[in-house]
């Protein structure tokens, strides 16, 4: 199966584990509850599914690499206790704590959170003096005389032999003990992480423009040279470089692709691709066409481009709408928190304004704890970071608006009302702005293009990415829908009117 997929059956398992009867108790007592292996290739994403499945979830997440463990900090030091037994004194030795089994309750502690994933990674490439203490834990659930507590769920992930010669097989009597999930590469599931996380352009066009995409995406082979390989970590890691290369203004080379694509050959393919879409970043006049404003020698071009320079400039068009509709979603998200936390301040605010303004900085503070209580329990992404920002910069704003105004706190509260209606209106318009150029963007591939494939790969590209889906059910964009009849109009009406319904303050 694909990551998606493993992702699907391994958070449906851990949904399971966690269900209870009305007594409390768990429906596969947690001895029952078989631990998950997820079984394949290194570089695939998975580890990066154990943070989404944590997030989703809002459980805890703790991650070892296990090839990192000693005896001594999976089992614990041996310490000397003293007994007495019919009036004889004894000695004898008892391990500490296991510092894997001490950092759950450290992080139920931090987190509050009670119940979890403990995912430990590369098990089956553990040292031979930890072997059996391994497969000890995968049966019994416990490190020396301390178990995993109730309400974490553990999680595996292992290489198969023939990509890690540190690899130890395991017994029948293991397996059957484990839940195993076999995990294969696969490009179209990982597009769509790929497309959520904001990898670079570039890379989805390259990987996407060819019969030979499987092999470019990820492969492994041994030749009298050495191993070549590239994997979907290594794409993942290179588009984050060439993001932070091009903020800089620092040039990629093929020396840097050289660094994470370890195929000499798709190293520097990938190479001499960047440097032609940057060339057709150049010359195609992007913003223009999403204007409406393109000129007759720029549809010219496009319409007598070989298909591989089609391809590109249909991505640099994606490119661009969809950072627009990632910056209209993100708002929304940040709204949506301040909309909750104003309307409960709103209702106890009455006529005092120093209430007023200490609600707000309340709120300010319960939302950034509610953050920081994710990161501890299972960290979270730049994205959510931003948004945490965006939100507690509007508090700041709000208790400066509210300084401005001596007057009563309900008073007072309207200019904070008014700040939030010019968000909403502002933001109103971003949107609309962004389902105007996604139309134009339309218009003009039909204008150049006419019925051809490529108004079918814009449409397959915008319905692969969660979150343009989610703004084009939003809002309206004619020739969208026009080119796809499964996603129902009366559908995103309703969503529209729920929202408009939703932020009346």
């Amino acid at each position: 199966m694909n990551i998606k997929q493993a992702k699907e059956q391994i958070e449906n398992a851990v949904r399971a584990y966690l269900t209870k009867d009305k007594y409390g108790n768990y429906l596969i007592p947690p001895e029952k509850q078989r631990p998950i292996f997820l079984f394949g290739p290194p570089g695939i994403g998975k580890t990066a599914i154990m943070k989404q499945i944590a997030t989703e979830l809002n459980i805890g997440l703790l991650s070892y690499s296990m090839t990192h463990h000693t005896r001594q900090s999976v089992l614990g030091l041996p310490v000397i206790k003293h007994t007495e037994f019919e009036g004889e004194a004894y000695d004898y030795s008892e391990y500490t704590m296991s510092e894997i089994i001490a950092a759950i309750y450290d992080r139920m502690r931090e987190s509050g959170v009670r119940t979890g994933i403990l995912f430990l990674d590369e098990i089956n490439c553990v040292s031979e003096t930890l072997t059996p203490i391994m497969l000890q834990f995968l049966q019994y659930k416990e490190f020396g005389r301390h178990k995993v507590p109730d309400g974490w769920i553990i999680v595996t992930a292992g290489n198969p032999p023939e990509y890690n010669r540190s690899v130890r097989e395991y017994d029948i009597a293991t397996w059957d003990r484990l839940k195993r999930v076999d995990v294969e590469a696969d490009f179209e599931a990982w597009k769509e992480f790929a497309y959520a996380s904001g990898i670079h352009n570039a890379v989805l066009t390259y990987l996407g423009n060819s019969k030979n995409y499987a092999k470019r995406f990820y492969h492994i082979e041994s030749t009298p040279d050495g191993i070549r390989f590239v994997t979907a970590r290594g794409w993942d890691d290179l588009s984050k470089m060439i993001q932070i290369y091009e903020l800089n203004n620092i040039a990629v080379t093929k020396t840097l692709v050289e660094q994470y694509i370890q195929d000499p050959e798709i190293a520097a393919s990938f190479a001499t691709y960047y440097d032609l879409y940057n060339k057709y970043r150049s010359d195609y006049q992007i913003p223009d066409i999403l204007e409406g404003k393109a000129d007759r020698a720029i549809e010219e071009r496009a319409r007598s481009a070989k298909f591989d320079e089609r391809y590109a400039f249909l991505g640099l068009l994606l490119e661009a709408v969809m950072s627009d509709m990632k910056q209209v979603m993100d708002s929304w998200k940040v709204l949506d928190t301040v909309y909750g936390y104003l309307k409960t301040a709103r209702d106890r605010v009455g006529t005092d304004v120093t209430l007023a303004e200490r609600m707000l900085n309340e709120s300010k503070k319960a939302c950034h704890d509610e953050y920081e209580k994710a990161v501890k329990a299972h960290g979270v992404d730049d994205e959510q970071r931003l948004i945490d920002r965006r939100v507690c910069d509007f508090f700041d704003n709000a208790v400066r608006v509210l300084r401005m105004h001596d007057t009563p706190g309900e008073v007072a509260f309207d200019a904070v009302r008014a700040l939030f209606n010019t968000a909403m209106e502002q933001q109103e318009k971003a949107a609309a702005k962004t389902a105007e150029r996604t139309n134009n963007m339309y218009l003009f591939c039909e204008r150049v293009f006419q019925r051809g494939q490529e108004l079918a790969i814009l449409t397959n590209e915008l319905v692969s990415s969660p979150l343009s889906t989610k703004f084009l059910a939003k809002y309206e964009v004619p020739e969208f829908f026009k080119h796809n009849k499964s996603l129902l109009i009366e559908d995103r009406k309703a969503e529209i009117r729920t929202t408009i319904t939703k932020f009346q303050l």
